[in-house]
């Protein structure tokens, strides 16, 4: 240490301040290295589990988003129900009158978005969220009707744990809750497109008076005073 340091002479005294600065600079290098490493490493953690969490989110809305009516999924596809309602004497050439019917339509779109959503599950949830994904799309290539209750159970209880909020108290029953019923959007542009043309024609019209009254400033100033005074019925003004 007394080599290190040494304050005999201003040789050595400078020779102490100049390692002193050396090792001071390598030691918050180094630390602002590491700190920058782990601050990366944290961002990318956070970012990670924001898709996560966004991912399961949507899930739990899908899959738990209704509390009334059917809650079960029914997993037959539009052919095999008209298998079912008209027998062997089915005409095959009926898809398009029978896909339009509304409640086999929104069924289908039902069955889609859970099938999404079990697909989510199964690529970001936890071990118990997965085995209860897994089983519920065995039971609908089965062919049997998939109830989602449980899985939305674990869904909430989880995402809850991750944003740190309080646990569902026990005492209170929480119905059960079955995939949200989709519906298709319609109508909305028709009328959009319709106001933006009416106001198109508006603006046509406002651009059609100014070209007119441009013409006929135009007409006034081609012409000399004295053809302006041979007019009749119009008042010359005063220069």
């Amino acid at each position: 240490m007394r080599n290190i340091l040494d304050f005999s002479s201003w040789q050595g005294l400078l020779t102490t301040l100049v390692g002193l600065v050396l090792f001071t600079l390598v030691a918050v290098g180094v630390r602002l290295l590491i700190m920058q490493r782990v601050q990366q490493r944290r961002e990318r953690q956070n970012r990670q589990i924001n898709e996560r969490l966004k991912t399961l989110i949507a899930a739990y809305k899908t899959l738990g988003g209704s509390f009334t009516g059917d809650l079960a999924v029914d997993p037959r596809h539009l052919r095999e129900l008209r298998a079912l309602q008209a027998g062997p004497a089915a005409d095959p050439q009926a898809d398009a009158a029978d896909a339009t019917e509304p409640t086999s339509e929104r069924r289908r779109r039902t069955r889609d978005a859970v099938q999404a959503a079990l697909s989510d599950v199964i690529l970001l949830g936890t071990a118990e969220q997965v085995e209860l994904a897994v089983q519920a799309v065995n039971d609908m290539v089965a062919g049997r009707r998939v109830e989602t209750a449980a899985l939305v159970v674990s869904l909430r209880n989880f995402i809850r744990e991750v944003l740190e909020l309080e646990p569902v108290p026990a005492h209170l029953a929480v119905p059960r809750q079955g995939p949200l019923r989709t519906s298709g959007g319609g109508g909305r542009t028709g009328g959009g497109s319709g106001g933006k043309s009416g106001g198109g024609g508006g603006d046509g019209g406002m651009g059609g008076g100014g070209i007119a009254a441009g013409g006929a400033m135009g007409f006034g100033a081609g012409r000399t005073r004295s053809e302006i005074e041979a007019l009749p019925g119009e008042d010359i003004p005063s220069p």
